[in-house]
């Protein structure tokens, strides 16, 4: 841990020196892939690329950060099971990924691999997704939905899955959205919680185990602030810094003491909540003071302790403190934490990389520090030498020579003056080149990412 600590730092110091226009500001996870919205409207994401997941325009995974492709001005963003998306500053709502089901919500059952508008919404102000459904809350408190409906999952009174997006019930008043894996909750204005979809596990907490196709009210809740929907169970964190959960509890993913079932909400054995998060079988808590804590299944190190025990009862997250955000999504196996100082953490599988520090197949039951992370200068008039890298020639016209005198390169990028990656090679050794001959004349960034540190150097394309 101490070593990942002082990658941690050295990042940091790297960044201070530069000056960064960019900082991560929210993030979000999928089923093994990650999203981080940096604070200049743009979206890096990491882990599992098939079906087009990244939104990088290819299907390939990646173990570090890599630009989601033609969108900027983005506001919010959220991840279904392998598909994700982003809300930008004009209320439009723009997806990519998995699409069988028309979770994308472009009116087809093709994957895409970089984002496309979803029909039809305007005005949206937030989004999740689960394992092959969407949901958008829009501006006037209403919700839509979209994918597969095999089981109620989208609340419109149906059960035919939809590759546009159809009004959920008569819900209004809504504030906030949870997508889990078969099933939706929604908070409304007035504290109380709905619910619809699968209920097998008692995940709608309406007192009953069926199924419903459409929104019906959470059981003995009330003052809700935030919601949480996992694998097959859920949460709700009330004004006090309560937590609730119900639902499949086989694991002990509902944090109170037992491996019991419930279809009603039962109190976790942890106070001073402000955020919650759940992925599958796991459930994750922030504190008011900055740190994390989780219960359930941990047999991917999901709980961040440095075990791979199973608890039903919370556990702290190791060595992380000042924590202002968290994300597992519902059938992740994976976690993130961002910290106050901008730098975020992760832990559990990487099974595609989605830790984002640069390793694949390393799961890691304690923290580590995604590395690359909306790390653009600001100063795009300097250029920022180091001596562990030469370029040539520069100013170029085409194919840049890159040489390293630094082990472990995980990549080289070239970036616009916008942070987009332009061209991109990985795992290299110490030499490489870059041929951007096919972009525009104008100031470029290339960037040598290393498991240790993140060099930049000014490149001029005549």
């Amino acid at each position: 841990m101490k070593k990942q600590l002082q990658r941690a730092s050295l990042l940091l110091s790297f960044s201070l020196c530069l000056g960064i226009a960019a900082f991560a500001q929210s993030i979000a996870t999928g089923g093994a892939h990650s999203l981080a919205l940096c604070s200049d409207g743009t979206v890096k994401a990491w882990g599992y690329g098939g079906d087009g997941a990244l939104g990088a325009g290819s299907n390939v995974n990646s173990a570090v950060p890599v630009q989601v492709i033609t969108i900027s001005s983005i506001v919010a963003i959220g991840a279904g099971n392998a598909h994700s998306f982003a809300v930008k500053d004009d209320g439009t709502l723009w997806g990519w990924g998995s699409n069988f089901f028309g979770q994308v919500g472009d009116g087809s059952a093709t994957d895409r691999n970089a984002p496309v508008q979803v029909a039809g919404l305007s005005t949206v102000v937030a989004v999740a997704g689960g394992d092959a459904h969407s949901l958008a809350l829009k501006a006037d408190g209403t919700v839509q939905a979209w994918g597969r409906n095999n089981l109620g999952q989208l609340g419109n009174g149906g059960n035919s899955s939809s590759t546009v997006p159809v009004p959920v019930g008569q819900l209004n008043g809504i504030t906030a959205l949870a997508g889990g894996q078969l099933h939706s909750l929604a908070l409304k204005d007035d504290g109380t919680v709905w619910a619809w979809g699968f209920n097998g596990n008692g995940e709608l907490g309406i007192g009953s185990n069926s199924d419903t196709n459409i929104p019906v009210q959470v059981s003995n809740l009330s003052d809700v602030t935030a919601i949480a929907a996992g694998y097959g169970h859920s949460f709700a964190l009330k004004s006090d810094g309560t937590l609730w959960g119900w639902g499949g509890n086989g694991f002990g993913q509902l944090g109170n003491g037992t491996n019991t079932d419930s279809n009603v909400p039962v109190q976790v054995s942890t106070t001073n909540v402000t955020a919650i998060t759940c992925g599958i079988w796991y459930s994750l808590a922030l504190l008011a003071d900055g740190t994390v804590v989780g219960w359930g299944g941990n047999n991917w190190g999901n709980l961040g302790n440095g075990t791979y025990d199973n608890t039903s009862v919370p556990v702290a997250v190791s060595a992380l403190t000042d924590a202002v955000a968290i994300a597992a999504g519902g059938g992740s196996r994976h976690a993130l934490a961002l910290k106050a100082n901008g730098t975020l953490w992760a832990w559990g599988d990487d099974l595609y990389g989605q830790l984002g520090d640069g390793t694949i197949l390393s799961m890691s039951p304690v923290p580590v520090a995604v590395i690359g992370l909306c790390d653009v200068a600001n100063a795009m008039n300097e250029q920022v030498e180091d001596v562990h890298v030469t370029v040539a020639p520069n100013p170029t016209t085409g194919i840049l020579s890159v040489h390293a005198a630094i082990p472990d390169i995980l990549s080289v990028e070239i970036l616009n003056t916008m942070g987009q990656v332009v061209c991109r090679t990985v795992s290299v050794a110490s030499a490489c080149a870059i041929d951007i001959s096919a972009q525009p004349g104008g100031v470029y960034f290339l960037t040598v990412l290393t498991r240790g540190q993140v060099i930049t150097k000014k490149v001029i394309k005549e």
